[in-house]
């Protein structure tokens, strides 16, 4: 059975802490303080996300606290000047909310959280509502795996698969998530594809193809 942990779903943290869409900015703050987290999803009442708070939206109100912004200020800064006069979750939030599913890949949300620079995403259910929270930190759990399971797993699906009556044994070493591939395979045009896919596997950090072809000298 495949215990490579593709999926959100596989390294997500599913008791996610949230707030509600009345909650106050001290309340914010503090349960971020407790729980150590840089953002909050902002829940309804049926626990469907409507939005995202975060450090970013909370920190206008202490940049604008004693100051008195020119125009040109105000114009270019209007959303931030709103938020450092917010009070509630539903007046700081940043919507609509930036989100992911449970079936999603590692690769997917990784996408996702570089593209819209955030460090955590609200993990959500086909109806919206919340199943968990997935971190920038989640996503790199996958290069703790043991070097054992990398190599297990490049062997059942991938070179007993590709190469499944080599020339010679194909021998497969992994060390601090590099993987080594040594033996004399019959049909070298899939090297290339074994290469990939190894790179593919979650937890391989590099691949060190030394696969040849069973006439090379």
């Amino acid at each position: 059975m495949d215990s490579s942990p593709h999926r959100v779903g596989d390294v997500m943290t599913r008791a996610a802490v949230a707030v509600g869409r009345k909650a106050l900015f001290k309340d914010i703050v503090e349960r971020m303080e407790q729980w150590q987290v840089s953002a909050l999803p902002v829940l309804e009442g049926d626990g469907r996300v409507i939005g995202v708070v975060s450090e970013a939206d909370l920190l206008p109100k202490e940049e604008f606290r004693d100051s008195d912004p020119d125009r040109f200020t105000q114009l270019r800064r209007l959303p931030d000047l709103a938020k450092a006069g917010a009070v509630c979750a539903e007046e700081l939030m940043s919507t609509p909310a930036v989100t992911v599913r449970a079936d999603a890949t590692l690769a997917e949300a990784a996408r996702i959280m570089a593209l819209r620079h955030v460090k955590r995403l609200p993990v959500v259910s086909s109806e919206g509502v919340l199943e968990g929270v997935v971190s920038r930190g989640d996503l790199l759990k996958v290069f703790l795996r043991p070097d054992n399971d990398l190599a297990d797993e490049i062997r059942r699906d991938i070179v007993d698969v590709l190469f499944p009556a080599p020339v010679e044994p194909v021998h497969i070493m992994v060390a601090d998530g590099v993987a080594t591939l040594t033996g004399r395979v019959a049909d070298p045009a899939r090297i290339p594809l074994a290469v990939r896919l190894v790179r593919g596997v979650e937890g391989v950090v590099g691949v060190d193809c030394r696969l040849t072809a069973a006439d090379a000298a």
